[in-house]
């Protein structure tokens, strides 16, 4: 059973949109939680769960000029999250 809460403190949210590399496509996805082996549960747009690794999935952010990117789990992770102001 993925593990929801850990989610936050990895600086991401469950149910926030993914994309993960399966061949050399990409496949849009959802986050679920956390696994116990430390890999990510990720729903695909079928509803079937999958077990991935923290390097196979991007998460979509602002980038340095408002507009929306993909970043890697491990680039997310590692890099401090900034408070707004208000």
């Amino acid at each position: 059973m993925p593990d929801r809460a850990r989610l936050p403190a990895l600086g991401l949210q469950p149910g926030e949109p993914v994309r993960f590399r399966r061949g050399t496509r990409w496949h849009d996805g959802r986050l679920v939680g956390v696994e116990p082996d430390g890999s990510l549960q990720v729903t695909d747009r079928k509803g079937a769960a999958r077990s991935l690794p923290l390097a196979c999935i991007e998460v979509r952010r602002r980038g340095p000029r408002g507009a929306t990117v993909w970043r890697s789990v491990p680039a997310v992770i590692s890099q401090p999250e900034q408070l707004d102001l208000w």
